[in-house]
């Protein structure tokens, strides 16, 4: 029995240090590319903020954000750009109001969808439609629940674009506000972002966030848009970038100033649906995608498991010549990749102009690292997510 004992806790040891040297990868060359990134001038710099450019939004009953903060981007300081607002079939006061301030400013153009096709999932149909009625080949993307920090946003994304540039990818915080629930998803937000802008960073491009999204329409035209996950709710932002972004194509702006900030959600249940939402699509990821993710997230919860089985189950240490040492080790290795953590996590925080998410790092992830094994159970099991 105590050669079983010391295999069982032989055993919990080496998968602890083979999770936390699997972290520390992840940590610093992974992450680290994004934690200590230099921004690239745009190649040709002239060229790129002179190109014109369509901003596309699909709305269904958004007035409140459209009114507040559609004008702020018509406002942006850029030489040639129209907006293009697609209303997928509102019942609110949506229409009126964009058809007046469409009477207004030359610069918005407006889709009126009055019925919903049914082989379309969620925002694709009227998103499309929306890239279809633009008029220029460079897009950029957003949602009217987001609004730009300044008048700068359109002329920065576009300075980011290299000649060989086809999709860029860039942040999309959510807006600061009081409250653990705003911490909880400010904190998924950035950590998420680690990981698609460092990917990406190495040469692995799978996805980015529909609020702050740049690509070519001959690109999306060329690979026929988003037929080929039509019938999946999301992934208009992460299956499609997915298919269409190499690493030869692909940049990725990442910048503390001139972002586009979300509204979020406010309740626990509204922001749960959204996750089982974003959750769907990891399924259809390729292959290697899904493998560097699940590597990832694997060795979390391997960590985390490890660490606590080798604290509670103490027949190894107790068998163990020198225990304390043993418990130092233990110790010593969980202090050493929360430093790691802390100096990789802060230093990515303030490229991307997170503030205020320093102590909650290693609560957050914890929570994370139980609550989304759950999440996706419950995603097999339940209904499929709808967009609105």
């Amino acid at each position: 029995m105590e050669i079983i004992y010391f295999s069982v806790g032989f055993a919990l040891f080496v998968v602890f240090i083979l999770a936390f040297l699997v972290q520390l990868v992840y940590y610093w060359l992974v992450f680290g590319r994004l934690a200590f990134y230099r921004q690239k001038n745009g190649g040709d710099a002239v060229s790129s903020m002179q190109e014109a450019v369509s901003v596309v939004i699909s709305a269904r009953n958004e007035f409140h954000n459209l009114e507040q903060f559609l004008p702020l981007i018509l406002a942006q300081d850029y030489p040639d750009f129209e907006v293009v607002v697609v209303n997928d079939c509102s019942d609110d006061e949506s229409s009126e109001f964009l058809d007046q301030l469409a009477r207004e400013n030359k610069k918005l153009k407006v889709v009126q969808l009055t019925q919903s096709l049914n082989f379309f999932q969620g925002k694709k149909f009227p998103l499309s439609m929306g890239i279809k009625s633009a008029k220029n080949d460079l897009l950029l993307l957003t949602d009217a629940d987001c609004y730009p920090e300044n008048d700068q946003w359109i002329k920065q994304m576009m300075q980011a674009y290299q000649p060989k540039t086809e999709v860029l990818l860039a942040y999309g915080p959510y807006e600061k506000k009081p409250g653990l629930l705003n911490k909880i998803i400010r904190f998924d937000t950035l950590h998420i972002a680690m990981q698609y802008l460092s990917l990406a960073l190495i040469g692995k491009p799978y996805m980015g966030v529909g609020r702050n999204l740049s690509y070519r329409k001959s690109l999306f035209l060329k690979n026929k848009g988003f037929t080929s996950h039509y019938k999946i709710s999301s992934g208009d932002d992460d299956l499609f970038i997915s298919q269409v972004a190499k690493k030869h194509n692909t940049d990725v702006l990442i910048s503390a100033e001139n972002r586009m900030v979300s509204i979020p959600k406010k309740t626990f249940s509204a922001w749960i649906r959204q996750k089982r939402r974003h959750l769907s699509t990891g399924f259809y990821y390729t292959f290697s995608v899904k493998f560097l993710l699940g590597m990832y997230a694997g060795s979390q919860l391997l960590f985390y498991a490890g660490f606590v089985a080798l604290l509670v189950v103490t027949p190894f240490a107790i068998m163990n010549p020198h225990p304390y040492i043993y418990y130092g080790i233990v110790v010593f290795v969980f202090l050493l990749r929360l430093i790691s953590q802390w100096i990789v996590f802060s230093k990515a925080s303030q490229k991307l102009g997170e503030k205020g998410l320093f102590w909650i790092y290693p609560w957050a992830e914890i929570f994370f690292v139980i609550f989304t094994p759950l999440l996706a159970v419950s995603n097999s099991l339940a209904k499929k997510p709808k967009w609105k």
